[in-house]
């Protein structure tokens, strides 16, 4: 436990009990009693008003206390509705730090909202069909590429490509992260490509921080995505194909706009942003017998008026 967390702990021991001994600080925390004058102090400063009596304890001054923590029946639930979506859509760093801070919020809670939440909680579900990250073996901590942003340390992973089949090292300096198409991504800045590239979770199969700092400032990845999208004023289509024919597009779905795929039953289906309908829905044909467009309605009439006057001129 680092120093700021050790002194809010102890200032919550304070308000628990009349008194509070050094040794039971000392006893908790595992530290030593020169530490524990030094934590007190610093509380002290800090302007919180402490009354000591040598060889009886530590206590706070009549009357002072923080002020209490007041939570509505819609925030209650919307924490729990939180914590569940945090278990099936996140990893278990993520997951365990939130139970942690859940088991914090639930022990100031009143009688009446601690019953609330158990009265409620089994009637909220989340239904994922696959579990997060099921097929990467070790589940890739959403924290550490956080940490590598508050830190602006680079990663280093070893990420498995999906249009080339190859499994590659990169060092990678992540701007963010974002859940789209039923996955996590980050885009980072790759050293490898020198621009940045979006990156699948699931597809990370090792990662590590390195002690390099980030070489070059990099904007949020809200202000990338804005900056993108503006620059190519780009559409969203979504598309499933067969798998049989899947892996066949490779390079040429990046050329597309390619942005993310999931299994679904006996297809594929992938995602892109494109810049062009009419562009999108040329290469499209190639391999249309094998494929089915889900969005947008305006891809299918362009495909419609294409095949029209393929049918007038040629047959």
């Amino acid at each position: 436990m680092n120093r700021f967390n050790r002194v809010t702990a102890i200032l919550i021991q304070l308000q628990s009990k009349k008194i509070v001994r050094a040794k039971d600080i000392v006893d908790r925390f595992n530290v030593s009693t020169r530490t524990v004058y030094r934590d007190i102090q610093t509380l002290e400063e800090a302007g919180v008003p402490i009354s000591s009596d040598a060889g009886i304890g530590y206590s706070l001054i009549d009357g002072y206390h923080l002020p209490p923590v007041m939570f509505s029946k819609e925030e209650i639930t919307a924490f729990l509705t939180a914590e569940k979506l945090i278990e099936k859509f996140t990893d278990n760093s993520i997951d365990s730090n939130f139970k942690s801070g859940m088991m914090k919020i639930r022990a100031i809670l009143r009688n009446s909202e601690k019953e609330l939440l158990e009265s409620i909680e089994e009637n909220i579900e989340i239904v994922r069909q696959k579990p997060f990250l099921e097929n990467s073996g070790n589940s890739i901590g959403i924290q550490i590429l956080i940490e590598s942003m508050s830190e602006r340390k680079s990663l280093n992973i070893r990420y498995h490509t999906f249009y080339s089949n190859e499994i590659k090292d990169r060092n990678i300096e992540p701007i963010g992260i974002f859940f789209g198409g039923n996955h996590w991504h980050t885009i980072a800045f790759c050293e490898l490509r020198r621009d940045y590239r979006d990156f699948r979770l699931d597809r990370i199969l090792s990662i590590s921080k390195t002690n390099d700092a980030f070489k070059k400032k990099h904007p949020s990845i809200k202000d990338y995505l804005q900056k993108i999208s503006k620059e190519q004023n780009l559409e969203t289509v979504i598309i499933q194909v067969d798998k049989s024919i899947a892996r066949y597009l490779k390079e040429q779905k990046y050329y597309n706009g390619f942005v993310d795929e999931q299994e679904i039953g006996d297809k594929v289906q992938m995602t892109f942003l494109t810049s062009s309908l009419n562009y999108f829905a040329h290469w499209y044909l190639m391999f249309a017998d094998k494929a089915e467009i889900v969005s947008p309605d305006s891809l299918k009439l362009i495909l419609r008026e294409i095949l029209f006057n393929i049918n007038r001129k040629n047959f």
